[in-house]
């Protein structure tokens, strides 16, 4: 594996194996890697040739109040683990090499449909950072392919919809989350759990199967469901930002008279100091 903290230096090996007719593909990380990560980095090696994996903490999609300078980094561990999942190319750069000009001057990408609900109401400004550094890193790198996992999966659409709109031809593919044993979905941020929220955490997901049950069961009281669903998490402490039924495609909320089959059901709670993010798809 090679690591490489400069642009130039990467755009110049990967000219190189494109000219040989090797296909890339892309997966963007903040780093501290968890099985998860390895999971998506297992699957860009069975669509792709040359697989890619950036090392970026974005400052641009963390807010004022947010965990930048306290974001868990691990590179040497990161290292070890990419390196034995064969990864072509390791892309770790400065935040001076990715934005020259600093933060606040650089030219920014956003979707206002997908952007201005669920995360993004709690989040200002969050999407925008994550388009602009996806963006730039399908334009550094050119792949044919980017992995991204369903856990966040407002972002996996907000990134298919900037695909789409700005007629990239990158195909861009969702990895199913990966979940602790007690299905805890895996995230950097689990490791800010104090030993009893982490007992507590798994709550979140079973109270998400909980809802999808109902629904498989036939229920179309999609409010109902949500308000229920939210005092379960508020009565087991969490402090809950949204729990919302909604349109797999565009995220557009459900009522009761909705035909669409196709539905995810997402939610975003904080317990303790550490925001929890899930969801459960299902087709009716």
């Amino acid at each position: 594996m090679q690591t490489l903290n400069q642009i130039k230096y990467l755009r110049a090996a990967l000219n190189a194996d494109k000219n040989h007719g090797g296909q890339v593909v892309l997966v963007p990380t903040m780093g501290n890697l968890h099985e998860g990560h390895l999971q998506l980095v297992r699957r860009a090696r069975e669509v792709a040739d040359i697989v890619v994996v950036s090392i970026f903490v974005n400052p641009m999609q963390f807010g004022a109040s947010e965990d930048l300078s306290s974001y868990p980094r691990t590179l040497t561990e990161d290292q070890d683990k990419l390196d034995a999942e064969n990864v072509d190319y390791l892309f770790i750069p400065d935040v001076p090499e990715i934005y020259p000009n600093g933060v606040d001057n650089h030219t920014t990408v956003a979707n206002p449909s997908l952007s201005n609900m669920l995360c993004g109401i709690h989040r200002p400004g969050h999407f925008q950072g994550v388009c602009t550094i996806v963006n730039k890193l399908f334009n550094l790198v050119q792949p044919s392919v980017a992995i991204f996992g369903e856990k966040d999966f407002q972002q996996l659409a907000i990134i298919k919809r900037m695909s789409s709109d700005l007629c990239m031809p990158i195909d861009i593919i969702g990895v199913p989350t990966a979940r602790a044993h007690d299905g805890l979905a895996l995230s950097s941020r689990n490791q800010y759990l104090n030993n009893i929220d982490r007992v507590k955490a798994p709550i979140i997901y079973q109270t998400l199967q909980k809802t999808r049950d109902a629904i498989a069961a036939g229920s179309k009281q999609y409010g109902t469901l949500c308000e229920s669903a939210k005092l379960d998490l508020k009565a087991a402490g969490f402090e809950v930002d949204y729990f919302d039924i909604r349109n797999q495609k565009n995220l557009t909320l459900l009522n009761n008279n909705d035909s669409d089959t196709d539905i995810v059901i997402l939610a975003a709670a904080t317990l303790g100091e550490t925001r929890l993010l899930d969801n459960i798809q299902i087709s009716i």
